[in-house]
Order: C-alpha cells, then structure tokens, then sequence
C-alpha cells in the first residue's frame, strides 16, 4: 500500500486555492499510483481560520467544497480535513473532522476529539469534541483515522492539560493495521525531536505504521514547518518529508526500509522558518516590498538577509538615517552588507529635525539636562520617516526589534517599535550571532565588522546597549528560562548560579514592559512561548 501525504501550503479562508491544490495533489498521487491521499488538518479552511469560523456562511462554503473534490477521488481514498456543522447539535456548532472519500464517494467523517486550548491554540472556542474512533477497510487493512493533538496526550509530551479520554487507548482495542493523522503542528525552535517521540509512542501501543501529515507555511504568526514523518509499528523513523516547503510525500508501507536519523538543523530551520514567515505573510497578501531601517547592526543586517531571502533583493529597500551620534562605521557598514545583498540604500540625515525638535522644546523643558527624552526623539524621528516611504512607496516596513530588548522593554514605542511586521521579535540576541554565522557559512555577506561591533543604539555618546541591560550571555538564558519555560525564580538563580534578587529585578522589569510589547508589530512566533501569539499577561497586576 502506497500512502501520498499531501504537504501543502493552504491560504486561510481562500478556498477556490486551497482545494485547487487538494485536487492538483490527487491527480499527483494517481500519477504515483498511490492508494491513499493524505491531506493536513483543516486543509480546506486553513488553519487556524479563527473567527471566521463563527461566520455561518463561511462554514457552509467549505462544505460545500466536498462535492467539488468527491469526483477527483475516484479510484483512491482521500482524507481532507475541514470545519464543520456538529451534526449532535450540543454545545458549539462546530466540528473539527476529516473527510473519508473512497472511489468517488464520501463514506464518512472522523471528529477530532482533543481540543487544544492552551498556547496558541482556542479550538475549544469553537469546535465539539469528537466521541468516536474511525476505522475503515481498505485493501485489506483496518486504517484509523486521527486528527493531530489526538494522539499528543498519549506519549505525556503536553503538559498543560489531562484530557479525560486517550483516542490511543480507544483504538487499541479495535486493532488497526495503519493510521493516519491529519495534522496542524506549528514549528518552534527543536521542535522536531518531540513530534517523532508523540507519533512514536502511538505507533508502539498499537503495533501498527503511523503516517502524519503536516501543514506547511506560514499563517499570520504561526509557522508550520511541515517534515511530515512515517513512523514504523517498532516506533521507528522510517522517513520524513522535507521541511519549510510544499511537498509530495510518498510512503510505501511493502518496503522495508531502514529507520533514519532526525537531522539536527535547529539554526538552519529556524533560519527557514522565519523565511518562510516572511514571504508567506506578504505573498498571501498580495503584498511585494518591504522597506527596513539599515543601521549598520546585526538586527537589521539579518532582518535584510531574511527579506532578501524571501521577497528578492529587487524588493527590498534599507533605509539609513544617521544622527549627530551615529557613527561613520556604521553607515559604511550598513551600505557594505546593501551591496552584498544586491539592495538598495537611501540615506536621509536626521540630525536637523532632532535639532529642530530641541529648538521647539527647550522653552517648555527648562534647562533640563539630556536624557532618554531626547534618545527617544531619535527614535521616533526615525519611525516616522520610515513609514512615510512606506506610505508613500507601497513598502511594508519591517520591524528589527529582537525578543532580548522586547523582554526588558528597550524599545521606544512609536519609534524603533514601529513596524507592519516583525521579523525577529521572537529570537534572542544570541540566536540572532548563530544566524548570522549561519548567512556567513559560505562566504562574508554580513560584514565581520558589523558581528564584531559592541550593539549600541547610537543615541547618545559612546552608548552600548549593556549601558542599560546586562550582558547578553547572561540575559537571554535568563529570558528563556523565565518567559518560556516558566520556572520558577528560584530555580533559574540555582541553574544559572546568579542572584536570586537579579532574576527578581529582571522579571519585574520584563513585566513593566508589557504595555510597550501590546502595541508592537504582530511578528514570527518561533519558541514554546512568543510575545505576541500564545501568552497572555495582565498589564495592570500586583503579583510580580
């Protein structure tokens, strides 16, 4: 038996693309000769498609794109996830379900039946929980059917919720010879090691082949990275689809194979995943240029190797703004890594609005001495201009703040905070060095003189950043301890071996930034725990 699992990138809520491609696919797999079909979780809607699903007039368009696809699933099964009406009529209005056709005809519907409502996901929201298991016959095996966090609680891998039944479990007693699940699984950094230990253990419980199709692409935050996998009924790799693209993933479940190795690509992948995020969020759009402040600092370097990466260099602009305190080096850094990138760079001095904004102030500030006042005029001076040739260009401008200087609220809202989308708003300054380093494997296209320079926001004299924040190699294991995996304060001072009282000060400062972080630019989730999709903390608290 051949199993294609069809890896394809569905645009939310287009669903004239998104079933060209469900039908361009299954005339692939007949090509390959292939038995069965395999699509990813709400192929036909998009995932997630939020609150669109609480429009009633969406919902009765996607089903209605079953009679579209039935015929084209003559001589094969197809599997095609979609929302739908709850044909119980209890609770909410919706499922969450695959469709089984087999030779041209619709025999059933496989509910999903955990509903994860944690992290990034709401589908509780919206969607009934299933109650049945599915199995169907098909030459000659007994084939399950399961829809992604059904089988997650079964390996202990989710530790935010127990829910009261295991679809593992239930199977189990029923038996099958293969399943299949259709899955919606966002990428975050080394994440693909957990997702083959879920698959696998289903796959040793019920002594049976597991094949899991992926979603790939990026949808607003979320980025799904694909690398679907076949998993052998030992619980062995047996084979992965390609990640971070399309592809067409064929299973042949009569090959012995021998069972492979993840690759450990963590940089790289995360390198592709923020590609990806940024061309698919501008690409589904209709959206073409993106236009970017060039500073001469790693940030902007490698948010400019990321938009070059994704959009081509013809679309991309930097945009240099120097001060009275910004350097000479910086601007020839930064014009050095446009030419490597094949960019274009426009340079607009600021330095005589600054000094015409001092001009205007200093009747109403009275003398007072320089401070983060005027480092924010900068900034905001800046914010200003860029948008500007965004407006006036049809340019989206991209925002370089990392998750380093959002945790500590070193940004200037309304200044460096502006932005349409944030490229890097989930990756710390380390990680932003190993990118970097990674862009550099074959050759010098960020300037080594740019890896080198202490980061500085250039504002005033001789300013560094570690004037204002510790040093990164001791802040940012701090801020994923803290902000990602949620330990306690206690426990990152043993682990760390620093203060207890400096993590608390850390921690208060991280949550007084939190109002600055609500008005930033939505951006790439790429960890267990983004900023800007899947946390949600108070402004206003006493706690912390």
């Amino acid at each position: 038996m051949k199993i294609f699992a069809a890896q394809i990138n569905s645009t939310i809520g287009d669903l004239t693309g998104n079933v060209r491609k469900i039908l361009d696919a299954i005339h692939r797999a007949k090509q390959a000769r292939a038995d069965i079909v395999l699509f990813p979780e709400l192929t036909i809607s998009g995932y997630p498609p939020e609150d669109l699903l609480l429009d009633a007039s969406f919902i009765d368009a996607v089903q209605a794109q079953l009679e579209i696809i039935r015929p084209a699933t003559a001589g094969l099964v197809a599997i095609v996830g979609l929302p739908r009406w709850n044909p119980r009529k209890k609770e909410k209005p919706l499922v969450n379900s695959a469709a089984v056709f087999k030779n041209g005809e619709l025999i059933g519907y496989k509910d999903k039946e955990l509903l994860p409502t944690y992290d990034v996901f709401d589908e509780r929201r919206y969607f009934e929980p299933g109650k049945e298991p599915f199995l169907f016959e098909y030459l000659g095996r007994k084939i399950a059917v399961t829809i992604c966090e059904d089988l997650w609680q079964h390996s202990g891998t989710v530790g935010y919720t127990h829910y009261s039944s295991d679809p593992v479990v239930q199977l189990q007693e029923l038996r099958p010879d293969l399943l299949l699940n259709l899955s919606a699984s966002p990428y975050y950094f080394e994440r693909k090691d957990a997702r083959v230990s879920v698959f696998a253990a289903a796959a040793k419980t019920l002594r049976c082949p597991v094949v899991l199709c992926n979603e790939v692409g990026g949808n607003d935050q979320l980025i799904f990275d694909g690398h679907s996998i076949y998993i052998n009924e030992k619980g062995e790799l047996i084979q992965i689809a390609k990640g971070f693209v399309e592809d067409d993933f064929l299973v042949d479940l009569d090959t012995n194979a021998c069972p492979c190795a993840m690759p450990k690509d963590g940089i790289k992948d995360l390198y592709n995943a923020l590609v990806l995020g940024v061309r698919d969020y501008f690409h589904k759009q209709g959206f073409s240029k993106a236009i970017l402040g060039l500073s001469g600092g790693v940030d902007s370097a490698l948010v400019a190797c990321i938009a070059k990466e994704a959009l081509g260099s013809e679309n991309v602009m930097g945009l240099a703004l120097p001060s009275r305190f910004s350097s000479p080096a910086s601007y020839a850094d930064a014009a050095h890594l446009a030419k490597n990138l094949n960019i274009e760079l426009k340079k607009v001095e600021i330095d005589s609005i600054f000094q015409s904004y001092l001009d205007l102030l200093e009747p109403f500030f009275g003398g007072k001495p320089f401070d983060i006042t005027e480092e924010n005029m900068q900034a905001r001076i800046r914010g200003m201009i860029l948008m500007a040739f965004s407006n006036k260009l049809d340019y989206i401008l991209l925002n370089t703040s990392n998750k380093s200087e959002l945790a500590m609220g070193y940004s200037t809202l309304y200044g460096d905070l502006c932005g349409g989308f944030a490229v890097i708003n989930d990756v710390t300054k380390l990680q932003i060095y190993h990118l970097c380093q990674y862009i550099n494997r074959k050759g010098e296209l960020i300037p080594e003189a740019i890896l080198r320079r202490a980061p500085t926001a250039e504002l005033r004299p001789n300013q560094t950043d570690q004037d204002t924040l510790p040093p990164y190699e001791e802040l940012d294991p701090l801020v994923e301890d803290y902000i990602e995996r949620r330990l306690p304060f206690e426990e990152i001072a043993r682990k760390r071996g620093v203060p207890l009282e400096f993590v608390r000060t850390l921690a208060r400062q991280m949550h007084r930034a939190e109002y600055k972080r609500r008005q930033a630019p939505i951006g790439i989730r790429v960890t267990e725990k983004a900023f800007t999709k899947g946390r949600n903390v108070p402004i206003v608290q006493k706690w912390i």
